[in-house]
């Protein structure tokens, strides 16, 4: 697993330097680096080749049993799963928020971003795809995710749409954005049409413009591959 220092284009702020387990590619381990960038907060870099199986090391298994990405390593404090670490992130590190503070808005960014980590996401993840096209060959496993990605962003696209702002909640930027940037990524590369979701499109294009979600791109990562 290599290892590299992050630097982050927002102001830092103080802290003990974090770690993080990521793979490049990784939705969620995308979604963990947006926040730290947002939250102005450097880390140390430690690569996972999920498709190597670095996950099943020793090593890795220690600090994630369940041997996904991505994995934060705080002091003393070992945190996985994405949701997990951002709420702790929210937590310890207050600055610049990514939840909103009125309620009725912070539940919709609660509820976005459920939809898609726990109701999209996990449907299109290395282990089910892997699984997919042992049984049922490549062609089926591209074509897997796209009716679970189509009808979650429906159900998105619906929640948002009467409160979006420049982004997703409103002009602040909350967990919905850092959830939403890595799945339309992934929509994309299961050939979901866009044009179905317009609100989730042009928020989409608002959040490619900030220097904070172009940092934690999978291609500017020290793992990316060509």
């Amino acid at each position: 697993m290599a290892s590299v220092a992050q630097e982050n284009p927002a102001t830092s702020v103080t802290s003990s330097r974090l770690r993080l387990y990521s793979y490049w590619r990784s939705s969620c381990s995308w979604r963990v680096r947006i926040a730290l960038n947002l939250k102005g907060l450097p880390y140390e870099y430690k690569a996972v080749n999920i498709v190597q199986g670095e996950q099943f090391s020793e090593e890795y298994t220690k600090l994630n049993p369940l041997q996904f990405v991505p994995t934060l390593v705080d002091g003393d404090t070992i945190v996985s799963d994405s949701l997990a670490i951002l709420l702790y992130l929210e937590d310890k590190f207050p600055e610049h928020p990514l939840l909103p503070d009125d309620h009725h808005l912070k539940a919709i960014s609660l509820q976005a971003a459920s939809i898609i980590g726990s109701n999209i996401q996990p449907l299109q993840n290395l282990v089910i795809l892997n699984l997919i096209e042992e049984k049922l060959g490549a062609e089926e496993c591209l074509a897997w995710p796209k009716p679970f990605i189509e009808r979650g962003f429906t159900a998105l696209e619906k929640l948002l749409k009467d409160v979006a702002g420049k982004y997703s909640v409103g002009d602040q930027l909350t967990l919905a954005d850092i959830f939403l940037v890595p799945q339309v990524f992934g929509a994309r590369r299961f050939n979901v049409d866009m044009s179905k979701f317009p609100t989730l499109n042009r928020i989409d294009k608002e959040l490619a413009e900030l220097p904070e979600f172009q940092a934690a791109l999978p291609a500017r990562q020290p793992d990316a591959k060509a």
